[in-house]
């Protein structure tokens, strides 16, 4: 592939940044008129739609370790297109920071704007990939829970997080004057990976994937106090991991109508992926998602950005609106062990520990020095 064709298949909305200037690579101090960088909102977009493909890898291999496809190797079909969705990306990164570079931009600037934390997260996910080679081939493929949380895996994920969230970091640091699709599109389709990527690891006490107070995919979860105790605090865990980045994110921005629903509905949409067949499940991410799209009317009202007290009260409002949603579809289908007084627990207490969360993104006024 030439220069030029890799130019127009990045089909980047070059970002002209005519305030920047380069030094010829003579050395000779000669100062280069700055050239069009590739960054900008068509970046945004391709790497984006490639960090799609990169999640969509790990729920595919994620669904094939739920269903006994995998064996004591590292090479599997679930692997290979898990890694070809990382090497897409790393080879857009790698081709934009070097054109650039050829363009007259030294290193530091040569890196498309807001991703140089996405470069850290290529490099941290190559050595989890290294490292879970050795591993699977020194200690054997993990099961159950420990594949989640298996070091190597724990690295794999951070640096999944750092790469999709690419296109929200480079959003973030726009001066955009009118938030719309055409200019967020990208940065919620990114903070909608970052959750689903988040939401992988906690599939365990997710509630599409396992039914609180029931069955759920292994025998007698949540039956006993240990078992309930995890389910609460993964219920809380779960809410803090979704309401915090999306309240973020609407301090912001004013997201336009439909942005909110996106961001959670892909996290809700992984969740379910990772046992598809199973059509309670279906049922529960639509009962979720449902909420989601409430929420989003509540969130576009409130307006966080002009009116930031209204994170007060859409905080709690975001736990408390899904996990109704999802007992609303759970009860009348499969039902629950567990007495009324746990499972409004699971609705009540994750709502007022994002409340308290609130306080972290809106600290309370101050008083005037000397008052």
């Amino acid at each position: 592939m030439t220069k030029d064709t890799f130019e127009r298949a990045l089909g980047a909305q070059a970002q002209a940044s005519p305030s920047v200037t380069a030094h010829a690579p003579g050395g000779d101090g000669q100062v280069l008129a700055a050239q069009q960088k590739i960054s900008g909102l068509g970046f945004d977009w391709l790497v984006m739609a490639l960090s799609a493909v990169f999640v969509g890898g790990l729920y595919l291999d994620g669904w094939a370790h739920n269903h006994g496809r995998v064996d004591q190797s590292f090479f599997t079909p679930w692997h290979a297109f898990f890694y070809s969705g990382y090497i897409l990306v790393a080879i857009v990164f790698a081709g934009a920071t070097t054109l650039n570079m050829l363009r007259g931009y030294p290193l530091t600037l040569a890196i498309p704007d807001g991703y140089r934390l996405t470069g850290i997260g290529l490099f941290v996910f190559a050595a989890g990939g290294a490292g879970d080679m050795a591993w699977h081939q020194i200690f054997g493929v993990e099961r159950g829970i420990e594949a989640l949380y298996s070091p190597t895996h724990i690295l794999l994920g951070l640096g999944i997080g750092l790469v999709v969230a690419g296109p929200l970091r480079a959003a973030w640091n726009r001066h955009d004057e009118d938030p719309c699709w055409r200019t967020l599109a990208p940065a919620i389709g990114s903070l909608g990976l970052f959750l689903a990527n988040l939401i992988f690891f906690m599939m365990f006490y997710f509630p599409v994937t396992v039914q609180l107070g029931t069955p759920g995919t292994g025998d007698g979860y949540f039956h006993n106090d240990v078992g309930k105790a995890a389910g609460l605090a993964g219920a809380i865990i779960t809410a803090a991991g979704l309401t915090g980045p999306l309240l973020l994110v609407l301090r912001r921005w004013q997201l336009p109508p439909g942005a909110v629903t996106t961001v959670l509905g892909l996290a809700i949409l992984g969740a379910a992926i990772v046992d598809y067949e199973r059509p309670l499940m279906a049922w529960l991410a639509l009962g979720m998602g449902t909420a989601a799209v409430v929420i989003d009317f509540l969130s576009w009202r409130a307006h966080p950005r002009r009116n930031p007290q209204t994170v007060r009260w859409l905080a709690p409002a975001i736990p408390f609106l899904l996990y109704t949603g999802y007992y609303a579809v759970l009860l009348p289908t499969a039902g629950t062990t567990w007495s009324v007084h746990l499972w409004t627990s699971t609705i009540v207490i994750p709502a007022l520990a994002c409340w308290l969360l609130s306080f972290l993104l809106l600290s309370p006024q101050q008083p005037e020095p000397g008052a």
